[in-house]
């Protein structure tokens, strides 16, 4: 398996991998990290009180690891430095401050970034164990737009 899969649940247990598209952004021989991208945060980032002055723009649940922390995915590499690359145009965070001034000023929007509060991670073989177990399938997905 490699970073830049999508991961579909299969679980039904009303917990927030309840039918969770998943795309890995990190896999190695520590383990995996990713972002639930198809679920919306209660709130939008103006809402959370250090971006009061933001417009409103939505944040989704990445998952339940570290949700004290925002975390985001972008293609836009040209505006917003320091990115880690994953698959394709697709990058994990960088540099966040001018990410915001491009989101408040229109220059990128949903089509070129993603913010998630929280993320998924898995130990060594922890990710394995649960595809095999019938948890998750590997599909096709799309992150922006």
């Amino acid at each position: 398996m490699n970073a830049g899969i999508f991961l579909h649940s299969t679980e039904q247990d009303n917990s927030i991998f309840d039918d969770a598209l998943l795309f890995i952004t990190e896999y190695n021989e520590k383990g995996a990290m990713g972002f639930i991208v198809n679920k919306r945060f209660s709130r939008n980032i103006n809402e959370l009180a250090e971006f009061s002055t933001s417009i409103p723009f939505p944040i989704y649940e990445g998952g339940p690891v570290d949700q004290e922390h925002l975390f985001f995915l972008h293609q836009r590499p040209d505006l917003i430095s320091d990115g880690e690359y994953v698959k394709g145009n697709i990058y994990l965070g960088g540099d966040f401050k001018t990410a915001m001034v491009l989101i408040n000023t229109g220059i990128i929007t949903e089509k070129d970034i993603r913010i998630f509060i929280g993320y998924c991670g898995w130990d060594d073989d922890q990710l394995e164990d649960e595809i095999q177990a019938g948890s998750w399938v590997v599909t096709t997905g799309e992150i922006f737009g």
